[in-house]
């Protein structure tokens, strides 16, 4: 199977391949796989896999990324040299920051829209009985 290595500025308004790359700062595709970190059916696949979630997808390959250059060393061949293990780091924090952002947004719980919101179901002074003259309160505020 062929890999590819493109990157169309002008398609990042649009949430797909281009728009991932410029996130992630993957754009340098004219050396193919000497200067392009991911292949564009791996973007397209991380955000196949969660058509939903442009985070949860970003996160996928932020991990690939981490794992995959963590244990590289920067390069020079002729005129150009790869910064590997800054962008290593660079892809590690990113990573890092989306992991807490996505876990928090995970863990957050929806709120109905006002239309729907219903009084609570305990409130103060519940307990209280005015034909008993508030003898529940007394009881247990002395």
């Amino acid at each position: 199977m062929a890999k590819s290595y493109n990157y169309d500025p002008s398609a990042i308004a649009e949430y797909g391949k281009d728009r991932m790359r410029f996130e992630l700062g993957d754009t340098a595709t004219e050396g193919g796989p000497d200067t392009t970190a991911l292949t564009d059916e791996e973007i397209e696949a991380a955000i196949s896999a969660y058509p939903k979630s442009w985070k949860r997808a970003k996160l996928m390959l932020l991990e690939s990324l981490a794992h995959r250059f963590s244990y590289e060393v920067d390069t020079k061949t002729g005129p150009l040299t790869l910064y590997l293990q800054e962008r290593a780091k660079l892809w590690k924090e990113m990573y890092k920051d989306l992991k807490k952002e996505v876990s928090l947004g995970a863990a957050s719980v929806p709120q109905p829209p006002d239309c729907c919101k219903k009084p609570p179901y305990f409130y103060t002074g519940m307990m209280e009985n005015d034909r008993t003259g508030n003898v529940w309160r007394h009881r247990h505020h002395d």
